[in-house]
């Protein structure tokens, strides 16, 4: 059995007790394991096929919120990268010694965006005092990932304190485990407005963009990328150099992301 095989079997008790997703997935050994924000799903898969086809490797990915992501590896599950969508998820990581700090780059930049279902009419301009608590109504629900630990929930609160409408917002959120859940009670029409990041309102032909939140409503959008001190599986850092390759810059870039920080 090997290293990475041991590390598996390990921490499959703790997985399931935290409902984590990797444990269905089909890791081999010799897999590289990404943990990564769910706003990265399409971009990153996109990703992900061109560096296979162009290495050989094989690399599987777990999605689901930073948060909840964090606090997997917290508990020793076996990832050799994380890309989490903001900074205070990858800083605890690293107060608690469990990534390789020199690995560490922002890799990615998003935008906030407040979307509605496609045959919606709905207009909203987003400024301080806009009146989205009116726009819901009296039974309206204002789709978010968790405010309180999700990055996209996080920055979409703090957004909307900043324009001095989240008192009378609160009431009609409903909290979603991670963004893209977010945007699909949007799609779906169970919400009529959602906050999400804007590289998910793309990808998501059901939902359109209402507004946009000023730049400074909110702290940076921003994905450190960073690899896991424990692993020791050499195909993380292959992986880890092609996410920062003009290759795949051009894929993230194609998907609306921002790349400040790239080689190649």
């Amino acid at each position: 059995m090997t290293f990475l095989t041991r590390r598996f079997a390990a921490a499959l008790a703790g997985l399931a007790l935290l409902a984590m997703p990797l444990a269905a997935l089909p890791a081999g050994a010799a897999d590289t394991v990404v943990f990564a924000a769910a706003s990265l799903k399409d971009a990153l898969g996109a990703a992900v096929e061109a560096y296979e086809a162009k290495s050989g490797g094989k690399v599987v990915v777990s999605y689901a919120g930073s948060s909840q992501l964090a606090r997997q590896i917290e508990a020793g599950a076996p990832a050799d990268l994380f890309i989490s969508a903001d900074l205070d998820w990858m800083d605890e990581l690293d107060k608690k010694d469990l990534i390789d700090p020199a690995s560490r780059v922002t890799l990615l930049g998003n935008t906030l965006v407040l979307v509605a279902p496609k045959a919606s009419t709905a207009s909203l301009v987003i400024a301080p005092g806009f009146p989205l608590a009116e726009a819901l109504g009296a039974d309206g629900k204002l789709a978010m990932a968790a405010v309180a630990s999700v990055p996209a929930g996080k920055y979409g609160k703090a957004a909307l304190e900043k324009l001095g409408v989240w008192a009378a917002v609160a009431p009609h959120v409903a909290e979603a485990d991670n963004v893209r859940a977010a945007l699909a009670y949007v799609a779906r029409g169970e919400a009529p407005f959602g906050i999400v990041y804007g590289t998910d309102a793309r990808a998501e032909p059901d939902v359109r963009v209402v507004g946009t939140f000023p730049e400074d409503s909110h702290k940076p959008i921003v994905y450190p990328l960073a690899r896991i001190k424990a692993s020791t599986n050499p195909g993380a850092e292959a992986f880890l150099a092609f996410l920062r390759s003009a290759e795949a810059r051009a894929i993230f870039e194609g998907a609306g992301f921002t790349v400040p920080d790239v080689k190649g």
